[in-house]
Parts: C-alpha cells; structure tokens; sequence
C-alpha cells in the first residue's frame, strides 16, 4: 500500500557529516527513507537502520514523493538535478525537492525555475543551521525559500528534523539568510581561535574558558562546541570541515561585493581561513577546531622573532 499524503515517501540524496543523521531522524519518526549517496558505503549504516537504497538518483526519485538534497556545494547539486543522469528527466509535476544544502542563492532561483519549467517539479531552499548536535535531536534551524504552499507539503520532512522553519521569501531567500547566519558563525570561530591564543599566551587555562563564559554576552553554540575543542586540542572526529565554512564565507564575500555591501568582517575572517587552510600543520579539509593552531603558531612566530 502506497504512503498516503501525510506520510510521503522521502528519498535522501547525500548521506554525509550531516546528512547520515538527517536521515536517521527521519527514520526514527516513521518515515519511509530511500538513500544513495555518490559513496555506497557511507549509507550502509543507514540501510542497517532500516533506509533503502537506491541504485542512482534518478531511480530514487522516480520512486519517492519529496526528494532531499543534501550536498557539498552548488555544482554537486546542479549535477545531481540536470546532470547527464539529473533527476530533472523523472521529477514529475509538483513533486518536492528539497534542497537541505547550502548553496549559492542566484544559483538556486536559477535551478528553480528551470526544474519548474523542464518538469513541473517544485523546489525549497532549505539550508539549515544547528551542526551535528541539533541534526541529531532534530532540532534544526530551517531558512526556507520558495512557495508557502510548498513549504507546507514539506511539512512532515521539517517536523523530523527542525526545531523551527522560517519562511524568508521566494526561491533563494533561504539561501541568502544561511549567508547572513554564516557571517557571524565564520566571523565569531575566527575571533574564538583568536581569543583562546591570546588566552593561552597570556598564561591563563583555556580550557576553563568556555564554561567561564557560559550564559553571558560572550556565549555562544561555536564557544561551547568548538571553542571547547579548540581549547583542549581535540580536533576528531570532524563536525564542521574547515573547507565547508571557507566555501560558505568566500559565497559571502561575493555576495556582498555584487550587491555594494560593506562586509569588512566577512572578508577578513575569509582571508583568516584561506590562510589557516594553507598552514601545513593545520592539513587538508580538517576540522574547523584546528584553526586554533594558526593563532598559536603565528604567536610562536612573533615570540620567537622578539626574542632575537
């Protein structure tokens, strides 16, 4: 017996550091789950727990009624959609996709409205803000970008994962507001690296720091998760690649210069992780937590040459 309108059929394209518990949560709510993701064996674990796995994309949409994206980048989900194998070919009309990844915004008013036009299908920018601890419970951050009605056919996908779901506008609306969480996420780890180097040479335990900080203005969900990490030296497993907010920032940093926006922050805290990125010791697509080590390195440097 096929799902009624309540209970959709969900197909989950992207099963990744923060897709893998997107579906779980999906899973754990009763939700009929199809899975593929470009590494078969990274949603094993979630076939295990009860998703079933589709052979390509194009099959998992042909078999589902709301198809999730949940992806690295804007050319990951343009050719996902409109590739040589795109889901485009099979969507139907005012079947739901969607997109859970956070992407550029021009980019997705543009793939909107050319799925609508190719097929009929429906697209929601759906970014999300929250990290690992809230996909986990399921309680999310949702920007929302599109069509209201859609939005309320999504219902059952964002009652899973979200604490709340906040409708900005029409397609790439939700994208644009992800920028503006980004701005002060990016800008407030560099400025949380900084603060614990400062700490750190001026002889205080950073480590105490966090827990010091905790309910006042200076508090914050990337004090408490990253800035703990940061402080001990504990950078695995990975939660938030350093690559991932370098991309979401650098998005930034190009938005604001098309639009005449003023973004000093912004741009410096990209040019902050442009360098942490290229710091050997730091390595290739670490955990956000290693940025730290650029700060001390750097305050190593400056010690050393004032002490010739």
């Amino acid at each position: 017996m096929p799902d009624s309108p309540a209970r959709p059929r969900v197909g989950f394209i992207g099963t990744g550091l923060i897709g893998t518990p997107m579906v779980q949560r999906l899973l754990e709510c009763g939700l009929s789950v199809t899975v593929w993701n470009r590494t078969p064996d990274k949603a094993a674990p979630l076939v295990r727990d009860g998703a079933s796995l589709a052979e390509s994309p194009r099959a998992l949409a042909e078999s589902c009624d709301i198809v999730c994206l949940c992806l690295t980048n804007t050319a990951a989900v343009h050719e996902v959609v409109f590739g040589a194998q795109g889901i485009d070919a099979v969507l139907r009309v005012g079947q739901l996709v969607i997109d859970l990844s956070s992407i550029a915004p021009d980019a997705t008013r543009e793939m909107a409205e050319r799925l609508a036009s190719a097929c009929g299908a429906r697209w929601i920018d759906s970014p999300v803000s929250g990290g690992l601890p809230l996909a986990r419970a399921g309680r999310l951050i949702v920007f929302a970008g599109g069509d209201a009605d859609d939005i309320a056919r999504a219902a059952p996908v964002f009652e899973a994962l979200a604490q709340r779901v906040t409708h900005m506008g029409g397609h790439g609306a939700g994208q644009l507001a992800k920028s503006c969480n980004q701005m002060i996420v990016a800008c407030n780890l560099v400025t949380i690296a900084e603060m614990l180097a400062f700490a750190s040479q001026s002889g205080i335990d950073a480590t105490r720091l966090p827990g010091a900080l905790a309910g006042g203005f200076a508090d914050s969900l990337p004090l408490q998760i990253f800035g703990s990490r940061m402080a001990a030296g504990v950078d695995s497993p990975r939660i938030g690649g350093l690559a991932t907010f370098r991309k979401d920032i650098d998005q930034v940093v190009r938005l604001a210069g098309e639009c005449g926006a003023y973004a000093p922050m912004a741009t410096r805290a990209s040019e902050v992780m442009l360098e942490a990125s290229r710091t050997e010791s730091i390595g290739a697509d670490p955990d956000v937590s290693r940025m730290v080590r650029l700060f001390l390195e750097r305050a190593a440097g400056n010690a050393e040459g004032g002490a010739s």
